[in-house]
């Protein structure tokens, strides 16, 4: 600033007048811009309240007493089969009167034989029978006349002996004759097919009009019709069975059936390495021979860790479950599961009983998502 010429300043109050100057000029420049009061907090409490990134409900391990069982696999057999065939040889099915799948009693007639020529060997049997009867009356008659005049001197002991020994040898063709008769009448009985038990028909070899031959299988039957599971288990597994033991089996059908460990092989399939364990089943519809079933051996009961299963995440091959903190904050936490029932799922390691864990919603979750627990 140029002061002006008519106003000259002193030397002497020249520094006082610089000076002056200086306070001036710096009054006049625009002071810096400062924020509001409050503007911080603002952006701190917009900080501290972010928004979640979802809603979860949470829930608490549970300890709970599970039964201890052991899976195994395997198939439905017939607990045994009989074999019906034909006893006769070279004779003509004349009827069949059931089919596979029928329930038949034992003694029912399963099948017929033409037994015509059965029939008129019997007759001729008869016949020979009622002949061998006259003949040995005859000679028991003679034997008796000789008997009751041997002592009179009528006749030799010679002649005398040679009615006793006609007699005898009347009496044992009549047996015979009697054995033959009986025979054409057990040939005749078996040209029936009958039962040899109460069951079922597994299969059937039979058709009107064929020839059969003697043995030759007309039919199978299940005895009983019961059923059992032949169960495969490891070398190593076998030693947890017991006879006896009770076992939860689940049919190809869904049903689900209590049996009974009935035997255990003593020896391994060459080709499998496995053990069969024999399991009565009782009688139900759904059992069919040769459909696969599965099953568990209980072997007891345990106290297990349990959480529900939708809180468990599988992502990578491995199981994960999501700890809710203090802060509402997701860690997401691996673990090793065990067994499942029903909704319920086992952990084994990497959950403390009183971690709380997001159920609904876990699925949904990464690492240090903020999120909103309700009930």
């Amino acid at each position: 600033m140029n002061m002006p010429a008519r106003f000259p300043i002193p030397r002497a109050a020249r520094p006082l007048a610089a000076a002056l100057l200086t306070v001036g000029l710096s009054a006049c420049q625009p002071a810096a811009e400062t924020p509001p009061a409050g503007e911080g907090a603002k952006a701190a409490s917009a900080a501290a309240t972010a928004k979640p990134a979802m809603t979860v409900t949470v829930t608490r391990p549970s300890s709970e007493t599970w039964s201890v069982g052991l899976q195994a696999n395997g198939n439905v057999s017939a607990w045994q089969e009989a074999s019906v065939g034909a006893e006769l040889n070279g004779l003509r099915l004349a009827a069949v009167n059931v089919n596979v799948g029928d329930v038949v009693r034992k003694g029912q007639v399963l099948a017929t034989l033409a037994g015509e020529t059965t029939q008129a060997e019997s007759l001729q049997a008869k016949a020979a029978l009622m002949q061998a009867e006259a003949s040995f009356e005859n000679a028991k008659a003679d034997a008796d006349r000789a008997r009751a005049i041997q002592d009179t001197g009528a006749l030799s002991k010679s002649q005398i002996a040679q009615y006793l020994t006609a007699e005898k040898v009347a009496k044992a063709q009549w047996e015979a004759a009697k054995a033959a008769y009986g025979a054409t009448q057990v040939r005749l009985a078996n040209t029936r097919v009958l039962a040899p038990d109460d069951g079922v028909i597994s299969a059937r070899a039979a058709s009107v009009g064929a020839v059969v031959g003697a043995g030759q299988e007309l039919f199978r039957l299940v005895r009983g019709s019961r059923m059992e599971w032949r169960a495969e288990v490891t070398p190593t597994e076998v030693g947890r069975i017991r006879v006896g033991q009770k076992v939860r089996v689940t049919a190809a059908t869904g049903t689900e059936l209590a049996g009974q460990v009935r035997a255990i092989a003593p020896g391994a399939d060459p080709q499998t390495r496995n053990v069969l364990v024999f399991v009565d089943l009782p009688r139900h519809p759904d059992l069919k021979a040769g459909t696969f079933a599965k099953g568990q051996f209980q072997l007891g009961q345990s106290t297990a860790l349990t959480v529900p299963a939708p809180s468990v995440v599988v992502r990578d091959g491995h199981s994960y479950v999501f700890v809710i903190g203090a802060n509402n904050k997701a860690l997401q936490r691996k673990v090793e599961t065990g067994r499942r029932v029903a909704e319920r799922v086992e952990v084994l390691e990497g959950l403390k009983p009183d971690e709380a864990v997001a159920v609904q919603g876990a699925g949904f979750l990464n690492e240090g998502d903020l999120v909103k627990v309700i009930q």
